[in-house]
């Protein structure tokens, strides 16, 4: 279950997660979950590290073209590992390595095509994936149950079977992450307390509105679910995170718990658990989003989008919710309109802001 501690920024599986795994009566879920936790503190020191010196380039590519490499790490934490397919070549035989490849690409035409920015750092950076990451345990190699972006590239696992299933699966999983990149070369985010789950918020917002573009979706019909594709289905789960109605996407689940986001300020968590909340806080602007996109209309990528890609190049590394709340009512005044700026304003305030 681990998010491997050698290279990690941000992960998709949240740190309470881990902590209700680390209780589990599958002794095989246990222990992953205790070799993770156990590497919390060299997690946030990397982190940390990483915003800093935000990432280090690959070669970068023409203006407005992707350069994908992914790479296999054969079940270990050693990355990138052994390269396996580059930008233009077929499909191989595995599936990991195409979907990794394919989402990657349509993460980069996302941003281009409909914000001009020529990959995560605007300058035509290398999208660099490893597939079949593992973790070092008493046993050898074990397969990771999570993804994560580190500050220079991504890296999934392969999953446990019994929880998760391969992270290449899911869309909004890969955008996810990458969305961590582009957010690194923008507001650059502390990842604690409340700028951490704006952090968050961003990823899930445009991990989520990746998805939707793709399959064409407007947001009044679109699904708000975050990793349905990557949960091993189970009538207490449905995903690892709800933004529609954040606190609802997994319920006395025997491996996940419950999910503990706060959809109101009034239930903001204050306490120390994931960097200050950083995973569970996110809840709340999330909401805050859906309800946003629902109200303007339309395809969620093409109005409340534009405005929350606008607010994530404006904020500064420090920013609050409330500064959220006003920067994008602000900007979708400018750009849409009063009744816009009203809609935004009315999202927010149903979540106490």
């Amino acid at each position: 279950m681990p998010c491997p501690h050698r290279h990690p920024v941000q992960c998709i599986i949240p740190p309470y997660i881990l902590e209700h795994m680390a209780h589990s009566a599958d002794p095989h879920l246990r222990e992953m979950a205790l070799v993770a936790l156990a590497a919390a503190s060299a997690v946030r020191a990397v982190r940390a590290f990483a915003q800093q010196m935000p990432t280090m380039l690959a070669a970068p590519s023409p203006a407005g073209r992707r350069h994908r490499l992914v790479y296999d790490a054969h079940g270990r934490d050693d990355l990138p590992g052994k390269l396996v397919r580059s930008e233009g070549e077929k499909k191989t035989a595995d599936a990991a390595v195409n979907e990794a490849y394919d989402f990657s690409g349509d993460t980069f035409d996302f941003f281009h095509s409909l914000f001009g920015r020529n990959s995560l750092d605007d300058a035509g950076m290398s999208l660099i994936s490893s597939v079949h990451v593992g973790e070092a345990d008493g046993r050898g190699y074990q397969p990771m149950s999570n993804a994560f972006w580190d500050g220079s590239q991504m890296a999934y696992g392969d999953g446990d079977g019994a929880v998760f299933r391969r992270f290449t699966r899911s869309l909004d999983v890969v955008a996810h992450e990458l969305t961590h990149g582009v957010q690194a070369f923008t507001s650059n985010l502390v990842y604690r307390g409340q700028p951490g789950a704006i952090n968050e918020h961003f990823s899930d917002v445009f991990g989520t509105l990746v998805r939707q573009w793709r399959a064409g979706e407007e947001a009044e019909k679109a699904s708000w679910l975050i990793g349905v594709d990557v949960l091993v289905p189970a009538p207490t789960r449905r995903a690892i995170r709800d933004m529609e109605h954040p606190g609802t996407a997994f319920t006395d689940d025997p491996a996940l718990g419950s999910d503990p986001q706060p959809d109101h300020m009034k239930k903001l968590y204050t306490g120390p658990s994931d960097s200050g909340g950083v995973h569970i806080n996110s809840g709340i602007p999330n909401r805050a989003f859906v309800l946003a996109a629902q109200a303007l209309g339309g395809p969620a990528w093409e109005q409340a989008g534009r405005v929350w890609y606008e607010a994530m190049l404006q904020l500064s590394r420090t920013s609050q919710f409330a500064d959220l709340a006003r920067i994008t009512a602000q900007i979708a005044g400018d750009s849409l309109g009063a009744a816009a700026k009203k809609a935004v304003k009315a999202a927010w305030k149903k979540v106490g802001l």
